[in-house]
C-alpha cells in the first residue's frame, strides 16, 4: 500500500508518498506543485504521526524557516547506488549555501559527472527533503528544478541566497569547492 498526504503551501500543493516499512513510515516521493500527474495514482490518501511532522516541516520550509530533515525518514532503497551517492551529497549542503553541479561530482569521485549529477538531481524522488534546488550550474545560473526555476530561485532567496542583475547567485565560494592552500 502506497498513502498520500498532502500540504497546503504559498507554491501549491506539496503531496507526500509513502509506505509502511516494518511498522516505519518512509518517504518514497515528494511531488511537488506544477510538477505533473500523480506519480502513485493508486495510492490511498491518509497520513500518520511522522508524515504529518514532515509535512509541517514542508511547509515551515517554504515559509523560510530553517527546517531539518532526516534521511532516516526516506526510501533511499529505490535509488541507484550512484543516486544515492548525489543525494546524500545534497543532502550535506547547508541551508543559505549553494553547490554546483560540478563540485558535486568531483566531491563523489566523478570528474567530468556534472551532467550526471543533474539528470540525477532532476529524478530526486525527495525534493525539499533533500534540497536539490541547492545546487546551480558552475557560472552561478540557477539550473532547472522539478518545481520550476521560478520556485527554485524563490527558495534559495528564502535562504539568503542573493541573486546579481543576471540571474545568477551571488557568493563568493561554492560548497564542496576545492581550493589551493598556500
Amino acid at each position: 500500500m502506497t498513502g498520500r498526504a498532502e500540504a497546503p503551501t504559498e507554491f501549491g500543493p506539496v503531496t507526500v508518498f509513502w509506505k509502511q516499512f516494518e511498522e516505519i513510515p518512509l518517504v518514497s516521493c515528494v511531488q511537488l506543485p506544477n510538477s505533473g500527474p500523480s506519480v502513485f495514482p493508486g495510492s490511498t490518501r491518509g497520513t500518520c504521526n511522522e508524515i504529518e511532522v514532515i509535512l509541517k516541516s514542508i511547509q515551515e520550509m517554504l515559509q523560510g524557516k530553517s527546517v531539518r530533515f532526516h534521511l532516516e525518514s526516506i526510501d533511499l532503497s529505490i535509488c541507484s547506488e550512484f543516486k544515492k551517492k548525489v543525494l546524500i551529497a545534497e543532502f550535506a549542503i547547508p541551508r543559505g549555501t549553494v553547490s554546483t553541479y560540478r563540485n558535486i561530482a568531483l566531491h563523489i569521485g566523478i570528474p567530468g559527472g556534472a551532467r550526471a549529477v543533474g539528470n540525477a538531481l532532476a529524478g530526486n524522488p525527495f525534493p525539499l527533503i533533500i534540497p536539490c534546488h541547492r545546487a546551480v550550474r558552475s557560472d552561478g545560473s540557477p539550473g532547472g528544478f522539478q518545481g520550476g526555476r521560478k520556485m527554485k530561485k524563490a527558495l534559495l532567496e528564502l535562504e539568503g541566497i542573493k541573486f546579481n542583475r543576471s540571474g545568477k547567485v551571488k557568493c563568493s565560494s561554492f560548497h564542496y569547492e576545492k581550493r589551493e592552500i598556500d
